[in-house]
């Protein structure tokens, strides 16, 4: 599984490579055994003008994989490649992960038809599913809108069949063989969607580290002078009152809330409570939460509220309650109980 937020931020410089005239390959993470730095279906982009986008094995190996890219820019045919990090003396680089991991190399061009199709997906943040010859680099995208089912038909049935059954479960990208063919299925999902209701300085932060999580954050404030570009960017800003606002925009999201005016905060509470939220952070202490919930008409039992928002990590500085926060969010989004990764054997479950 991958997350659109990170495609689209791949695709935006994709775009802007082929406006320089410059290859562009797109270097995918297709398989791992053993430990490994991030999981299938991780992507980055290598451009011919020099530029690596993104990040697959957190430095050890990108240097490595940009040599390999730069036969594909030559020859612009796809490319699978398998390390086995276990020989390290291969490399004289003392590998910290010992898996064996394949990628894919993946040329982009301009004039390839499912391009488009891709990028306006991601524009308009659908999943889809992505599917790709690993042989002769042939894609195809299913994608499911208004209950209808749309791909282009190019691969076996089979293949499809296991594209559809697994597009609301796949936690990673698989490979699948078929008839001595191997196809890499990714899923692409929108990121999780967080609303920080609030756009005081301590948001600043917040917002910036669960965009760098994958969160698409969303700022609900409707003060405009400080509800922008200038200081929450790659963000969405609503200025809008709560009233005016559709309440099926804001439906199954995250909510950080932080007006630091309980009024507002009040407002903000029971607005979330009201749209199934997937997760409520309230800033600030337990009793002051008890007690707009009590002016607002709900409990603690009314949706999933953690007050005091954040994990204990001792934080006191905006920066470091940004921490505290962003992590309690990772933790919940994994599934995961929050505790020291010491002693632990695998980290990727």
């Amino acid at each position: 599984m991958s997350r659109l937020q990170e495609f689209q931020e791949l695709f935006r410089h994709i775009r802007l490579a082929h406006g320089n005239n410059e290859q562009a390959v797109l270097v995918i993470l297709a398989a791992a055994k053993g430990s490994a730095y991030r999981l299938p279906g991780t992507k980055m982009l290598m451009t011919s003008g020099g530029a690596m986008v993104g990040t697959i094995s957190g430095g050890c190996l990108e240097n490595d994989l940009y040599e390999w890219a730069q036969q594909v820019f030559e020859n612009k045919k796809v490319m699978t490649l398998q390390y086995d990090l276990s020989e390290t003396e291969i490399w004289s680089l003392g590998i910290g992960c010992k898996g064996n991991l394949e990628f894919i190399f993946l040329p982009i061009q301009p004039q390839i038809p499912l391009f488009p199709k891709i990028d306006q997906l991601l524009s308009l943040n659908l999943p889809f599913t992505l599917i790709i010859d690993m042989k002769n680099g042939e894609m195809d995208v299913i994608e499911a809108r208004n209950n209808e089912v749309s791909y282009n038909g190019i691969f076996p049935e089979e293949v499809v069949d296991y594209a559809m059954s697994v597009k609301n479960k796949q936690t990673r990208a698989a490979i699948l063989s078929s008839d001595n063919q191997r196809y890499y299925i990714d899923v692409v999902k929108p990121s999780e969607r967080l609303i920080v209701a609030g756009a005081g300085r301590d948001a600043i932060p917040v917002a910036d580290l669960a965009n760098k999580a994958g969160y698409a954050v969303t700022v609900l404030d409707g003060r405009a002078h400080f509800n922008n570009e200038q200081y929450f960017p790659r963000c969405t800003h609503i200025t809008e009152d709560l009233e005016n606002i559709s309440k099926e925009e804001l439906v199954n999201c995250w909510w950080i809330i932080m007006n630091h005016h309980q009024e507002k905060d009040e407002a903000s509470l029971k607005f979330a409570i009201e749209q199934s939220p997937k997760y409520i952070g309230v800033l600030g202490p337990a009793y002051r939460t008890d007690e707009m919930l009590e002016n607002i008409g709900y409990s603690l039992l009314s949706a999933p509220i953690h007050s005091p928002v954040g994990l204990d990590l001792g934080a006191e500085a905006s920066e470091e309650v940004a921490i505290s926060i962003v992590s309690e969010l990772m933790s919940l989004r994994a599934g995961r109980i929050q505790n020291h990764l010491h002693g632990k054997g695998k980290i990727h479950v």
